[in-house]
């Protein structure tokens, strides 16, 4: 039944967590140079110098907590058939993201000279858009334990 809209949802935190890798958290310029934080990573930008960003310093355990919440996002997908484990497995993601926010907020502040001034990008606001998610799928699974339940009365 992966037709069911709580499975979307499922797929859209997923993708969100997904995003995150490729999607800076949080950046700042100071003299000449531009550093951002990824959840991979602490990346520099030199201005008027052509080529990739170098990374200064790796986030290997925020990296894998990001790829790790998004593979359990997307396995509660096929959880279908056991809806009260899905539901508390969607409570136990949710709770995994909030953590991983406050981490990636930790790692935010290592930027040169700190967070302020610096600006935040579009990863900054990706957990919260993967929590609203879930707590929409918890909708749909309730919803079809009503659905279950009223089918069950007419028999």
């Amino acid at each position: 039944m992966i037709q069911r809209i709580q499975s979307i949802w499922f797929f859209l935190a997923a993708l969100t967590l997904v995003l995150m890798l490729f999607l800076p958290i949080a950046s700042k310029q100071t003299t000449g140079t531009e550093t951002a934080v990824y959840s991979s990573g602490l990346f520099q930008i030199i201005a008027g110098k052509a080529g990739s960003p170098f990374k200064i310093q790796s986030f290997l355990p925020l990296l894998i907590t990001n790829i790790a919440i998004a593979i359990l996002c997307f396995i509660n997908i096929f959880n279908f058939r056991k809806r009260t484990f899905q539901k508390r497995f969607a409570v136990i993601s949710i709770i995994l993201i909030g953590g991983f926010a406050f981490w990636c907020s930790i790692y935010a502040k290592k930027l040169p000279g700190g967070i302020e001034g610096a600006n935040f990008g579009i990863g900054a606001y990706l957990p919260a858009l993967a929590i609203l998610f879930i707590v929409l799928a918890i909708f749909g699974i309730n919803k079809d334990e009503r659905l279950i339940r009223s089918a069950e009365r007419l028999r």
